[in-house]
C-alpha cells in the first residue's frame, strides 16, 4: 500500500469497553436536552460579554434575593451556573475526542480508497486471463459514467 495514514486496531474488548463508557455517559447525562432548530433560534444566547454579566448577576442577586419575585428560584439559578461550569470542560474533552474520531474516520476511508484504487489498477493489468474478468468488471462499474442524452434539436 502506498498510503497508510492510520493503523487503528480495536479489539472486541476495546469495543465493549468503549460502548460501556458511552452507555455510562448517556446514563449520567440523562438530564441533557435536545433543541429543535426553531428553539435554538428563539433562545436568548449568552455570549462571552454576557457571561461576565450573568456571573455578576448570580452573585449580586444571590446576596439580595428579597428584590426578586417569589417565583424566582434562586437555588435553580445558582445551580444553572454550577452545571454550566461542570459541563464546559467535559464538552471540550469530548469535542477533542470526537474531532480525532472524525479525522481517523476520514484517514481510514482515504487509506481504503487509495489502496483500492492501487489494487484495482494492478488487477486491470495483472488479472487478465486469471478468471478475474468478472470481478474486474464489477469493480470497474464504480467508474462508469452515464452519458447525458443530448437534447434533440428544436424544429
Amino acid at each position: 500500500m502506498s498510503q497508510n495514514r492510520i493503523s487503528l486496531h480495536l479489539s472486541n474488548d476495546d469495543q465493549a469497553i468503549i460502548e460501556g463508557a458511552i452507555a455510562t455517559l448517556e446514563q449520567h447525562l440523562a438530564g441533557l436536552i435536545g433543541l429543535t432548530p426553531d428553539e435554538r433560534r428563539e433562545l436568548t444566547k449568552m455570549g462571552d460579554k454576557s457571561e461576565a454579566f450573568c456571573r455578576q448577576a448570580v452573585i449580586t442577586l444571590g446576596k439580595h434575593p428579597d428584590v426578586l419575585p417569589r417565583n424566582f428560584d434562586v437555588d435553580e439559578y445558582r445551580a444553572d451556573l454550577v452545571a454550566l461550569d461542570i459541563l464546559r470542560p467535559l464538552i471540550a474533552r469530548l469535542q477533542r475526542v470526537y474531532e480525532r474520531m472524525l479525522d481517523s474516520e476520514m484517514a481510514l476511508g482515504s487509506d481504503l480508497m487509495v489502496a483500492s484504487l492501487e489494487g484495482y489498477a494492478h488487477l486491470k493489468v495483472a488479472g487478465r486471463g486469471d478468471g478475474l474478468e468478472g470481478m474486474r468488471e464489477a469493480l470497474g462499474s464504480r467508474f462508469e459514467r452515464k452519458r447525458r442524452q443530448e437534447p434533440e434539436p428544436k424544429a
